[in-house]
């Protein structure tokens, strides 16, 4: 997801961040809530109902900070499955400004282009949906349509995650255990050079994040529960040159991956585990991009979904599904490592995505 960020520098106009939370529907959950996150207490506040959808799983904020995208994590948004919606973002509140079908069933990601694109990865639809923003954010209607149902032969395609990168696009087949890769040729998406970054079968690759430009591919994997590293080289191709377990090696359990992001200074790594209901931590070693396991962090929570950090750099936010709880944690810059500080009741929460806008 695109995280908008704001300074670091701490003063009483920039200590409150706005934090849009998305959920599942099916429990108590309306859709998409408002909070305050106060950077100086770590304290979640002044739940509102920011928009009415049905399952808005995923979300992301534009650059401008003035619109606000969600799926519709469905199958009948119309007759072809899923939806997705655009939102001005005004006075912290969320107004509609237009919702289409996403060509597929069960949308699950949504992210942003600089330049003027969307992406919305369709996991039981098996395809990718790439439409075109009109000059006041809202969809544009006939978006390209990218089908993974036709790469696979024995498995089933489920596209997780779509990421435009400075390379190109890169999209996380759940399904087909692979990252896909394509580039952009008069208007269209078409496949790269190097089409496929090929992982275990049973893997199954879910989100993924860059690490030094690009350089480093960090990609976490939800059935087998690992993270696979991978380095580019001079002819801009990826190679894998590590895979580390998600998990502690005593633990004998089910458990789940979902969710990976690095710090900005790009010193550490997290990953989450449904499950074992934690947060795995590594130490990024800079000069070769593997990693190297600090420890694990419960969750204080159950089935943890997409988590966050916050524009200080001091706050992992993690939202547990099953326990509809947001838990908050101070994070020690230096190492890495995670303390547990409050937690904040909300219904089915699944996404966490801060605005740069200020109380």
């Amino acid at each position: 997801m695109l995280l908008l960020l704001g300074c670091n520098q701490k003063t009483k106009e920039n200590t409150m961040q706005t934090l849009f939370v998305g959920t599942y529907t099916d429990g108590e959950s309306e859709g998409i809530y408002r909070l305050n996150f106060d950077s100086t207490t770590g304290e979640l506040s002044n739940q509102e109902l920011a928009a009415t959808i049905t399952n808005p799983s995923f979300l992301a904020i534009s650059e401008n900070g003035q619109n606000v995208y969600a799926v519709q994590e469905t199958a009948d948004f119309d007759s072809l499955g899923g939806g997705v919606s655009a939102f001005n973002l005004n006075e912290g509140m969320l107004e509609l400004q237009n919702s289409l079908g996403t060509h597929g069933a069960h949308p699950c990601h949504v992210s942003l282009s600089h330049d003027g694109q969307l992406a919305v990865s369709n996991y039981t639809g098996g395809n990718l949906a790439i439409f075109k923003l009109k000059t006041d954010g809202s969809l544009q209607a006939n978006p390209q349509l990218i089908d993974h149902k036709v790469l696979g032969t024995t498995e089933a395609s489920h596209v997780h995650k779509a990421e435009f990168t400075e390379s190109g696009l890169l999209v996380a087949d759940l399904g087909l255990d692979a990252i896909k890769r394509y580039e952009s040729k008069n208007g269209q998406w078409q496949p790269a050079g190097q089409q496929s970054l090929n992982l275990p079968q049973g893997a199954g690759p879910r989100h993924f994040v860059e690490g030094q430009n690009g350089r480093y591919l960090y990609v976490i994997n939800e059935l087998n529960a690992t993270i696979t590293v991978f380095e580019q080289n001079e002819k801009g191709n990826y190679d894998g040159i590590q895979t580390q377990s998600s998990l502690p090696i005593d633990f004998k359990g089910e458990s789940f991956c979902a969710d990976i992001h690095l710090s900005a200074d790009g010193k550490f790594l997290y990953g989450s585990n449904r499950g074992h209901n934690s947060l795995v931590i590594f130490k990024v070693d800079k000069s070769s991009g593997k990693i190297e396991l600090i420890g694990h962090e419960s969750v204080r929570g159950d089935w943890p979904r997409n988590f966050t950090i916050d524009a200080t750099g001091n706050y992992i936010l993690v939202a547990n599904q099953r326990s509809n709880n947001i838990t908050v944690f101070k994070r020690d810059i230096e190492k890495g490592t995670l303390s547990y500080l409050n937690e904040f009741k909300i219904p089915s929460p699944v996404c966490l995505v801060f605005t740069n806008e200020n109380d």
